[in-house]
């Protein structure tokens, strides 16, 4: 593997079109799981100008139309929206075209007699860890997540002024002997109001480089190497700049490409689905490895068969070319975990309303909270690996 390279990762904020579709989508699944923990969900959302779209199916309880077209409007308002062309008021048209789920995927799904809960659909999950960052996370994905989240944080309590909700963010950072050694770009595209010009934007947004990314990393870092909204006026933006839909955004959700990635997207999938639920555990395993200090990065992938519970294969990857440690790896990930999706769901507590807190600023790499969201981030298993 390159040991010397250059290594590029993207984040959006939650006003990002993709991600204000994520956020409503998670909340139709928070909506129903908040009412019956078994409740399926499988919703996708379009945005455009002043126009929202939800469709697709669920299983469980009656949940007026009219209630969950209030909640959208609860996600815009908390995003932010309130614009011309898209906001939380009336002006914005909310349709809502969901509908009950396919008997024929619920007969696949559903345990009976001798039959275990089977998987809600094929698939290969992955999940990855390193010793990057505190939170075993890919540098450029972790520092460009969190120069976003603190600017949303102070652009929602005032202290961030005429900064809109639509933001991009992308780090380049210099790798030495595997591990990184400097930035060498930040980029950072950012609405804003009409009242303040580029330069102004710039003074605004520079700060949040600084307290997000550690001082050794940017100590070199040439002011002619950050580039904040390189093409000039962003006062447009949101569904009304450019359409959103649920599911876009996938690698920012993960590992900023640092990683594999299976192909399905989270949000608005209920825990039954292993392209999240899956995707979580093997991102909680392969943490748990490398909190163990077995090894500085772990990659998991997990495969499944719709109707079938148990994975077809489980795949062990430790970088260290020793066949031997990653064979024993598999064996106790076999002998200690439940990887079918009843198991994981039971063990990461995932049947709760707790994934609309997941839909921006990267389902992994968080902390675990109170109320159970982000289980999958615990290192609690790390002893099992020690032995």
């Amino acid at each position: 593997m390159k040991k010397n390279f250059l290594f590029t990762s993207e984040s959006v904020s939650e006003g990002h079109p993709d991600k204000v579709c994520d956020r409503i989508s998670d909340m139709v699944v928070d909506t129903y799981l908040g009412l019956e923990p078994q409740a399926r969900v499988a919703c996708e959302t379009l945005t455009t100008t002043n126009k929202v779209v939800l469709a697709g199916e669920t299983r469980g309880p009656e949940i007026k139309k009219d209630d969950l077209i209030s909640k959208v409007r609860d996600c815009i308002k908390d995003i932010g929206y309130d614009q011309d062309g898209f906001s939380w008021k009336e002006a914005t048209k909310v349709e809502c075209y969901l509908h009950s789920q396919s008997s024929d995927i619920a007969m696949g799904v559903d345990s009976s007699g001798n039959k275990d809960e089977g998987a809600g659909d094929q698939g290969i999950m992955f999940g990855y860890a390193c010793n990057e960052t505190d939170v075993l996370m890919p540098a450029p994905i972790h520092y460009s997540h969190k120069i976003l989240r603190l600017m949303a944080e102070d652009r929602k309590s005032g202290k961030l002024k005429n900064i809109e909700p639509d933001s991009k963010s992308q780090i380049t950072i210099e790798y030495k002997d595997g591990k990184p050694e400097s930035v060498k770009s930040v980029v950072i595209s950012t609405q804003h109001s009409a009242d303040v010009n580029q330069s102004q934007v710039r003074e605004l947004v520079k700060p949040y480089i600084e307290r997000s990314i550690p001082k050794n990393l940017v100590n070199g870092l040439d002011d002619n190497e950050i580039y904040i909204n390189p093409t000039g006026n962003f006062v447009i933006g949101g569904p009304d700049g450019d359409s959103g839909l649920t599911g876009r955004k996938i690698i920012v959700d993960t590992y900023g490409g640092a990683a594999p990635h299976g192909g399905g997207a989270f949000s608005g999938k209920d825990p039954t689905k292993v392209d999240r639920s899956a995707a979580y555990a093997s991102r909680y395993l392969a943490k748990n490895i490398v909190a163990s200090k077995i090894a500085d990065k772990c990659l998991i992938q997990l495969a499944y068969a719709i109707g079938v519970s148990k994975p077809l294969s489980i795949y062990v990857d430790l970088f260290d070319n020793d066949e031997e440690k990653n064979r024993h790896v598999e064996k106790l990930i076999k002998e200690n975990f439940d990887l079918s999706p009843r198991g994981i769901r039971e063990m990461l507590g995932l049947n709760k309303p707790i994934y609309q807190k997941s839909a921006a600023y990267g389902h992994f790499g968080r902390d675990p909270e109170s109320d159970g969201s982000f289980s999958w981030e615990k290192t609690d298993k790390s002893e099992i690996f020690n032995k």
